[in-house]
């Protein structure tokens, strides 16, 4: 298909009936119902259910299916750590909330219980019935004990006597040896046994935990196999072996069991030193409330049943698994079996034009604003950009906002070379990026040493801006360069998300930058900001300012959002109100959203889509048609409160004609998806799109990989 047939189909798809006469607002319709909106908590349950689906999806290699399947395993993870325990810790403490939806804690942990069940259900279901009969016909083989050869089996004797056997330490359960004190999320096994120890004790019962140090997955040697890729798990060999921890025993049954605990870090807000107080928290982190148990279905009720009391847990927390009790540890197949034809098609990230010469990077945006999608396009650039002001004499200060960067990083490397130089180089970094905290603190250490000023942001609002300034003496006057974007500074992420950069010298965009970054590190009341929208103090309110004047313009009005996330209770009150004034609303929301689109006299025009496929959609663009002089901007900020209302963000404008139409063209290229766009229904469901008969299929990742890179897949 091509653009303008694909904007031919976008056309024909915004068409609505004739008018037809809506109920007042107010009277009979009344945004505030508790039935207009949809949960969070489940809302985000249906994406990481959306991710699984992607393992089904045979227009993805083979592994990379398996490894969407351990996606949506890191998800839930991630989903229990945080979400189900937040709602649990309401419950135990007496500080239940109600969302817009209505719906009270226990009612969402109740309904979690029912609905993760049953994705997780289907997800060993995928894995034992699709995903593993799939790869044994490519040769790949998970050998089960049963299976193993003489030859193999003696190859796991071996690889369990010298590798695991020094480190492992099971616990046996005794008055003198109280149940240990598990990790989050670590492989355990509850062992029976029978007979009595070298103390004459009679445990019936031990702990065994899986070292952490070992891989879950290993790589039998070609020479016990007779061909292809086969592979063991480290609980099989453990299985196989458990006798030898216990000598003189019996050993009746050994099960794999998992707790999660909640993962959340709580934090005052007046606290005199941020890092020592998070060094202390992230401690705490590994052994948190429990939340979920996932035990092998093999486990004898009786075990089962122990350990949910020994975890304090229901058996709505329960989860009895057919398989592996960690699938997250299975993305390592991608790294241990050599078969590219069964991954992604390797691609080269383009570099405009504008910047392939050698030029400085100084020279390049002086010419015109740059703006790139990652990983379509190279992230090096903004390496680049970063370098060369390292090393450029005319270059004087250098400020940046980190959330998740790495502390080996390109552009880490670039800022302590700075410092060293002897520039004035200034990092807010933000310690309290989930599960990055252990990572940033040791980067601030890192740049501290160089020479870097760095500070933390402002308590109680997390700085999730993603800011470059950099101030140049040029022809006897300072001028500033700024980078923008809608990701994080990690080469990483930039090859597996979608992500804007901006760079500008524009100077309007470089006095609020300035501004910005005086207000993170200084003191004082809030600075006017000329062209930047910036939380928590504009954004939220320019937002919806601009959604109210696409709704002035009634049928004409035209609003195209593109973020992760929509929660944020007014905003969706303002695009209820610009539907029903007339104005078309198409929004591309990866995962949450809370509006119900589609519903007569309340949502009429409005349509939401979730695009799922190779790359993890990441940016946030804010387009306003502004009857025919459209305004677009590109952000950091989803459409949630935690982001509009309580952290550091900010929406910058993309002004340039020629980009803004770029920018148009990618968000029509979504919209005009019919492979990888999930369509989100009155009722709450997702519905995959599919080609029309006779119609071409449109999947927007390959249309943007052919458009953009320099080796089209």
């Amino acid at each position: 298909m091509t653009t303008e047939t694909a904007k031919q189909t976008i056309d024909a798809e915004l068409s609505v009936p004739a008018p037809v006469e809506l109920p007042p607002v107010g009277e009979e319709v009344n945004l505030d119902a508790n039935e207009n909106y949809f949960n969070r908590e489940l809302s985000q349950l249906q994406f990481n259910y959306r991710v699984l689906k992607q393992a089904l999806d045979t227009t993805h290699p083979l592994i990379n299916r398996l490894i969407f399947c351990c996606i949506f395993s890191s998800n839930m993870d991630e989903f229990f750590e945080i979400r189900v325990a937040g709602l649990r810790q309401q419950m135990k403490y007496g500080r239940e909330t109600v969302g817009v939806d209505g719906m009270q804690p226990d009612q969402v942990l109740a309904e979690i219980s029912r609905v993760a069940h049953e994705y997780i259900h289907e997800q060993y279901d995928i894995l034992n019935n699709v995903l593993i009969p799939e790869l044994e016909q490519e040769n790949i083989h998970f050998v089960r004990r049963r299976e193993w050869t003489p030859a193999q089996a003696e190859w796991v004797r071996t690889y369990f006597e010298e590798e695991i056997l020094p480190v492992v330490s099971p616990i046996g359960l005794d008055p003198s040896h109280p149940f240990p004190r598990l990790v989050n999320k670590s492989l355990n096994f509850i062992v029976e046994l029978d007979g009595k120890d070298a103390f004459g004790r009679e445990t019936g019962m031990a702990i065994l935990p899986a070292p952490r140090s070992l891989p879950r997955l290993v790589r039998l040697p070609d020479e016990v196999c007779e061909g292809g890729e086969n592979l063991v798990f480290l609980s099989s060999m453990i299985h196989a072996h458990a006798d030898e921890l216990f000598p003189g025993m019996e050993v009746k049954g050994c099960y794999q069991f998992r707790l999660t605990r909640n993962a959340d870090l709580e934090l005052e807000d007046d606290l005199e030193d941020l890092a020592s107080a998070l060094r202390g928290e992230l401690l705490s982190r590994r052994f948190g409330d429990g939340v979920r148990l996932e035990v092998a279905d093999n486990c004898p009720e009786e075990l089962v049943q122990f350990l949910l009391r020994e975890f304090g847990l229901a058996e709505r927390d329960l989860y009895q698994v057919h398989g592996p009790v960690n699938l997250t540890r299975l993305m390592a197949v991608g790294g241990l079996v050599d078969r590219p034809d069964l991954t992604y098609s390797s691609f080269s990230p383009s570099i405009p034009r504008q910047i392939r010469s050698k030029e400085s990077m100084f020279d390049a945006i002086r010419k015109r604003p740059i703006l790139l999608l990652h990983p379509y396009e190279n992230f090096s650039p903004v390496v680049d950009l970063l370098r060369q002001a390292a090393k450029d004499p005319n270059v004087l200060a250098i400020r940046q906002t980190l959330y998740r960067t790495g502390a080996d990083s390109e552009i880490v490397e670039a800022l302590a070379d700075a410092a060293r130089r002897g520039k004035e180089v200034t990092v807010v970094i933000e310690l309290r990026a989930r599960f990055s905290e252990a990572e940033n603190l040791e980067l601030a250490s890192r740049l501290q040493e160089a020479g870097v000023i760095v500070v933390y942001g402002v308590v109680g609002y997390k700085t999730h801006a993603k800011m470059i300034l950099i101030v140049r003496r040029e022809e006897g006057r300072l001028r500033r360069y700024v980078h923008l974007g809608t990701g994080n500074y990690h080469a990483g992420n930039a090859r597996l998300y979608t992500d804007y950069s901006f760079m500008t010298c524009d100077e309007s965009i470089g006095d609020d930058v300035n501004k910005l970054f005086q207000q993170l590190t200084g003191m004082g009341k809030a600075l006017k900001i000329k062209k930047l929208f910036h939380a928590p103090f504009t954004l939220h309110n320019r937002l919806i300012s601009l959604i109210e004047r696409e709704a002035s313009y009634g049928d004409k009005g035209r609003i195209i959002f593109k973020f992760n996330a929509l929660t944020e209770p007014q905003m969706i009150k303002a695009l209820y109100r610009a539907s029903q004034a007339g104005a078309k609303v198409d929004l591309i929301i990866r995962g949450i959203c809370c509006l119900r689109p589609e519903v007569p006299g309340l949502s009429d025009n409005i349509r939401v889509r979730s695009v799922i496929g190779r790359f993890l959609e990441h940016t946030r663009v804010y387009y306003f048609g502004n009857n025919g002089r459209p305004e677009v901007y590109c952000s950091s900020a989803d459409g949630m409160e935690r982001n509009l209302l309580h952290r550091v963000e900010t929406a910058f404008p993309v002004e340039e004609p020629a980009l803004v139409a770029r920018l148009r063209e990618d968000l029509d290229t979504y919209l005009a998806d019919n492979c990888q766009a999930w369509v989100l229904q009155p009722d709450g469901s997702y519905i995959q799109n599919q080609p029309a008969e006779g119609e071409e299929p449109f999947a927007s990742q390959l249309v943007l990989l052919e458009r953009l890179t320099s080796k089209p897949v």
